[in-house]
């Protein structure tokens, strides 16, 4: 089979069989322990992987790169839409973001290059597989920021020029608040004084560590002592005692050794424990030289400038260069090739030929056509409108039975869109929560280019009078205010049921009267035994929407009890409650 050579490239990556590849850089590879290869890749972002207003944000940045461009020849304005809308399928955004991907996932090489504003954006669309980026993408703090820095010119970053002073002409200005001195190279000192000045600092260097506890502990021994008392800072600050004392030999060491003691000079290699030294290095391994990002995540006691010196403090130690040695060392070890067959297995999402009714959807979601019909004659492709190819590929919801043939499937799996806008596609492909309805809910689709919203079902809860009236009867039980404040305490229906059967005696035989025959009869209460009736008659409360079941249907009752209303004869008074008719009780609550 056909091998491809892999190194340190831009390549297309496969996650899902219906999604469009994914688009990293290769940083390094690297064999596993179990004779696998992985690649360290960057990542880069499609449009259609960051939110819309991300996407608002690119475009405006866009067209202020198109109001700086004077060449109207580079100018994107002038395109047709068509060409306009596969640009935006080929700009992408860097991230600094690193993961490990299995290198058998690798589906063939591609170029992204740093937008040149030198360059017409048309000519990407004439190359294959060529993407651009201008802008680099943060996926935790969702920010775009530009990748390159920016020339500053004019009067807000460029500093005055005084006007050149002519030959005897005086400096009106103070230089004394402008600068300091700290060393006159025409002093009175020789250069063998002065050297033998620098050495008795040396030595009170050395003396003043013997002295302190907590330099007998960093520096155990007199040569390590010696050699920390023979750093810059020491050294600075016996020629700036020999400037301040006019370059007098005398004071100048009595400058050195006051009444308190011998002065001890400590930089910022002295200053650090092993810890931080050990904390700094693992920083610098993950953020490289982003001193700010040092501070925030791993040094924040520590001030930017002391970070800085001793960065630059660091690099001038035995140990930065035993570093340097063994990544010289792991990088000749490490692959610097790798050799990945040809991909060549059917993909799932290839429309089957043999398989169930026209226009059907197989048990892979696969959209077919009956046997004996070619594949071309059913419906058009997506994105070109074709009806005839030599493959075609199922895309989008399945419910949707959606189609594209070979050379859109291609387009759409490279770039990430289709070749013309659809109704699916429209004008933000990539998942906008910012739209949706607080009612729907995303739902993830293989191969959809973007989410579709399901509504989620309504329901109506009917009470019934009975319902209401046990509220009354029952507040000893129910305790509103109590569950009012602790809403999903469970409550004991069959214990209301039962005290509301307690609560109220059994009534008289009640007589009823049909308005639409005008006929009285007689029906039984709750106590007796009920007349026979159709499910009809039994269920005449209204349904909810959701089939939800009734409280009589949840305490085991069918139907509703008697309607104790319009029907019931003025001269008979119902059974009383805590000592009030439970007729006046209904009808205080709307029964």
């Amino acid at each position: 089979s056909v091998c491809w050579l892999y190194r340190v490239d831009y390549v297309y990556f496969e996650n899902s069989s219906s999604n469009p590849l994914l688009i990293r850089r290769i940083e390094e590879l690297n064999k596993t322990a179990n004779g696998n290869v992985e690649a360290k890749v960057v990542c880069f972002y499609r449009r259609r992987d960051i939110s819309s207003t991300l996407i608002a944000l690119a475009d405006k940045h866009a067209r202020e790169l198109e109001e700086e461009m004077e060449n109207p020849e580079l100018n994107p304005v002038d395109l047709p839409e068509k060409q306009k809308h596969q640009l935006r399928h080929r700009e992408l955004f860097l991230s600094r973001q690193l993961e490990s991907l299995p290198a058998t996932h690798i589906r063939g090489k591609c170029c992204v290059t740093l937008l040149n504003e030198t360059e017409a954006l048309k000519s990407y669309l004439d190359r294959e597989d060529a993407f651009f980026y201008s802008l680099v993408y943060d996926p935790q703090q969702k920010t775009l920021l530009a990748d390159k820095g920016e020339i500053r010119v004019g009067n807000k970053y460029q500093a005055d020029i005084t006007d050149f002073l002519k030959e005897g002409e005086e400096d009106g200005r103070d230089l004394a608040e402008l600068e300091e001195r700290v060393w006159d190279p025409s002093s009175p000192l020789t250069e063998k004084q002065i050297d033998q000045f620098l050495v008795v600092a040396r030595s009170v260097g050395t003396f003043a560590r013997a002295l302190d506890c907590s330099s007998s502990v960093r520096q155990p021994s007199l040569h390590m002592s010696a050699a920390a008392a023979s750093r810059d800072i020491t050294l600075f600050h016996a020629m700036d005692s020999l400037d301040k004392t006019r370059y007098d030999m005398t004071r100048a060491i009595a400058a050195l050794v006051p009444q308190g003691g011998p002065v001890l000079c400590r930089d910022e290699m002295e200053e650090w424990s092993a810890s931080e030294a050990n904390l700094f290095e693992e920083a610098l391994e993950k953020y490289g030289k982003d001193f700010t990002d040092i501070q925030q995540d791993f040094l924040p006691w520590k001030s930017l400038t002391s970070i800085i010196e001793y960065y630059y403090m660091w690099k001038t130690t035995d140990r930065y260069v035993q570093q340097k040695r063994l990544k010289a060392a792991e990088a000749e070890s490490k692959l610097k090739q790798v050799y990945i067959p040809n991909y060549n297995k059917p993909n799932p999402n290839q429309l089957s030929v043999n398989s169930v009714k026209p226009g059907g959807v197989g048990a892979l979601g696969v959209i077919s056509v009956p046997p004996g019909q070619t594949p071309g004659l059913g419906r058009a492709c997506e994105s070109c409108y074709t009806t005839s190819s030599y493959q075609w590929y199922s895309w989008g919801p399945p419910n949707m039975q959606c189609r594209l043939c070979a050379s859109c499937w291609t387009y759409w799996k490279k770039y990430g869109g289709l070749k013309m806008p659809t109704r699916l596609e429209g004008e933000r492909p990539g998942p906008n929560r910012n739209n949706m309805s607080p009612h729907s809910v995303p739902m993830r689709h293989g191969g959809s280019p973007k989410f579709a919203v399901k509504t989620k079902q309504a329901f109506y809860l009917q009470t019934t009078q009975v319902t209401r009236a046990a509220r009354r009867v029952c507040q000893d039980i129910i305790r509103p205010r109590f569950l009012a404040r602790h809403p999903y305490l469970p409550l004991n229906t069959a214990q209301i049921k039962q005290e509301c059967e307690y609560c109220t005696p059994q009534p008289p035989t009640l007589l009823l009267t049909t308005q639409n025959q005008g006929v009285a009869r007689v029906r039984q209460g709750p106590g007796l035994t009920p007349i026979k009736s159709t499910p009809n008659i039994l269920n005449n409360g209204s349904p909810t929407i959701l089939g939800k079941r009734t409280y009589e249907q949840h305490n085991g009752i069918d139907g509703e009890r008697p309607r104790c209303g319009r029907g019931v004869e003025r001269g008979w008074s119902p059974w009383d409650v805590d000592g009030k008719p439970l007729w006046s009780l209904l009808h205080s609550i709307g029964v």
